[in-house]
């Protein structure tokens, strides 16, 4: 066996494995939180695992709900249409919370300036080809 046929070291293997779980159950919480995301967390749990156990990165790829979602970013750095009028409430809502509680004018819109951004960059996403 020569240097890059070695297996990963069974530590190394379960630390990712470990964040893909983590990652995974973070993203169906934000599946049912609003502020919370999921698809960032998906992406997360699929990288993980697809060092760290290949099955569960399939899983999660095959999965009907997530994986979509995750398939389309791989494929084509594409964001669903109803992902992206998802995402940008969500970071509407949040602007308009920040808006109302944060006291510092400076932070305030700072971070309203930094949403604002993600949200123009998750609109200039394209679609997914198969949803066009």
């Amino acid at each position: 066996m020569n240097g890059s046929e070695r297996q990963m070291p069974t530590l190394q293997r379960l630390a990712f494995l470990g964040l893909a779980w983590i990652s995974f159950g973070v993203g169906v919480v934000g599946a049912f939180l609003p502020l919370l995301p999921t698809t960032c967390f998906m992406l997360l749990a699929v990288w993980a695992a697809s060092k760290g156990s290949p099955r569960f990165a399939a899983w999660i790829r095959e999965h009907p709900r997530f994986g979509p979602a995750i398939t389309a970013w791989e494929a084509e750095r594409a964001i669903p249409r109803h992902a992206k009028r998802l995402a940008a409430a969500m970071l509407a809502v949040s602007m308009l919370v920040l808006a109302l509680t944060v006291s510092m004018l400076w932070l305030k819109l700072a971070l309203i300036a930094g949403l604002s951004l993600v949200t123009a960059w998750v609109l200039s996403r394209p679609e997914p080809i198969s949803a066009r």
